[in-house]
């Protein structure tokens, strides 16, 4: 099943994995595998490739991960899902000491409006806002900008430094998600049962952009993805016949 990796193009969390193995000073070396071989277009073992699952949706809404350091390099990191199913997704390394000018171009583009996904506890209230403007087809008289949610990828302690020490961004408006659900994410979990991985904070941005299909889609990828990396963690044989893969088949349609 990975025929669909050789050919895909490569994502933007894909290619900053590239650019971050080459500045590494020694191999970064993921568990799992004979001799630690995984697919490169899901970072999961041959034996649980992802590849052939994989679904793409055009989306109104974009995607800019703002990674912390080795975040590309974890097989487990769900970032690399959003890329996957939405196109227009950016992927950017964080340093404390400087700034990708590709990103600052980015925030500045005025197709987008930016919003940072952060909880609004740790911010001041005046930036807070819990909905985005989405446009209702014959209504607008011309076409509002298209929300762009930048996500920091990282654990919590980092993506709290990482909102802290980022200047370019204290312009910008902070949502704050209040879902009702908790965490599903079974890989690596915060020790707040409120806090959510990626990809998860990623479907619930695309819901509240009106994008219930694409943010349905994202979720029920993302439990694929999860059955499979912990299905290959225990040397078990996935069962693509299952309801989680089943519900993706039905979200991703006939192709």
């Amino acid at each position: 099943m990975t025929a669909l990796a050789a050919i895909a193009p490569p994502h933007a969390v894909s290619r900053l994995r590239t650019e971050r193995l080459a500045r590494s000073a020694k191999p970064f070396l993921a568990r799992g595998g004979p001799k630690g071989e995984r697919c490169p277009g899901c970072r999961l073992v041959p034996s649980h490739c992802l590849c052939a699952l994989r679904p793409a949706l055009p989306t109104r809404a974009g995607m800019c991960l703002l990674m912390a350091d080795i975040e590309p390099l974890k097989p487990s990191n769900t970032g690399w899902l959003i890329a996957d199913v939405v196109a227009d997704t950016y992927a950017f390394g964080w340093a404390r000491t400087e700034v990708h000018p590709d990103l600052l171009a980015l925030l500045a583009d005025p197709q987008w409006q930016p919003y940072v996904v952060f909880p609004g506890e740790f911010v001041a209230p005046e930036r807070v806002v819990h909905e985005v403007v989405v446009p209702r087809a014959g209504v607008e008289l011309e076409p509002r900008k298209r929300p762009l949610f930048v996500l920091l990828d990282a654990t919590w302690p980092e993506a709290r430094k990482m909102f802290r020490k980022s200047p370019y961004l204290s312009h910008l408006p902070v949502l704050s998600l209040a879902p009702e659900q908790l965490s599903r994410y079974h890989l690596r979990r915060s020790n707040r049962t409120d806090h959510f991985c990626t990809s998860e904070v990623g479907a619930l941005c695309l819901e509240l952009a009106g994008e219930l299909h694409a943010a349905q889609t994202l979720e029920a990828y993302l439990d694929v993805f999860t059955n499979h990396y912990l299905q290959a963690k225990h040397q078990l044989p996935v069962d693509d016949g299952d309801a989680v893969h089943q519900r993706l088949r039905d979200l991703r349609g006939p192709g």
